[in-house]
């Protein structure tokens, strides 16, 4: 079966997702993290991509990005993948892949989404029982967003600028959103986007963009699901994270 084509547009958020392979572990050391995310600077600049927000887990990789040409996200992701990947492989003495196939994507809808998508990545060491408040966790990037930590990698989204006048009350604002649980359908509809490669918002919007790119809108509710979906969607969402999202 051919691969599904990736829906990535210039202009548009794009959520993105990088797992280890076999789910294992892809960082070990501070050091670890400090070279991803310096190649991760690099690269997003040399490639045109703005980084919103990112989620350095144990085992994958959370990005918020904005592309400023088609190409920008896949060119970024194999230039991060061969940095880190020759890296790890020369300081821990390995061979072959580090990743787990393809990165998983969705394009996501500005107005309604972002904010939201962001803090799914930045929720996501607390959904995981790493920490309690996402402002304990050193390896994402809510200090900038939540805390005003200085982060020269990112680049807020118009969006996010828009929770207030100054950078203040914007962060004010932005930790107000934290307070309650992100909602488990919010949990749900990112998921099923990134799985299934699918614009993440509302049904126009995902029907526009994949006829702009002349390819078929899959809303995943064609057909009769397989056992092993039904099992995997009745989970609870804390037992869901041995997913990889």
């Amino acid at each position: 079966m051919p691969r599904r084509p990736r829906v990535l547009l210039s202009g548009y958020p794009l959520h993105i997702v990088q797992r280890g392979i076999n789910r294992e572990p892809c960082f070990f050391t501070d050091e670890d993290y400090h070279c991803y995310l310096h190649w991760l600077e690099e690269s997003a600049r040399a490639c045109g991509c703005a980084i919103h927000a990112y989620a350095l887990m144990t085992n994958h990789v959370h990005l918020l990005i904005t592309p400023e040409k088609d190409g920008g996200p896949s060119r970024l992701m194999q230039s991060l993948g061969r940095r880190y990947v020759q890296y790890a492989n020369r300081f821990y003495r390995r061979t072959g892949s580090l990743w787990e196939g393809r990165y998983k994507s969705s394009v996501v809808q500005a107005e309604n989404y972002l904010v939201t998508c962001q803090r799914y990545i930045e929720l996501n060491p607390v959904r995981a029982g790493m920490v309690v408040d996402p402002g304990q966790y050193r390896w994402s990037s809510y200090r900038a967003n939540g805390l005003g930590e200085v982060d020269a990698r990112l680049t807020p989204h118009k969006c996010y600028l828009s929770l207030g006048q100054g950078d203040g009350e914007r962060q004010a604002a932005y930790r107000a959103l934290f307070r309650p649980e992100l909602e488990a359908e919010a949990i749900n509809d990112i998921r099923k986007a990134l799985q299934s490669g699918m614009p993440l918002g509302n049904e126009r919007f995902a029907e526009t963009i994949c006829g702009n790119l002349g390819i078929r809108h899959n809303t995943g509710k064609r057909g009769r699901p397989n056992r092993a979906v039904d099992e995997k969607r009745a989970l609870p969402i804390t037992e869901q994270q041995d997913f990889g999202f």
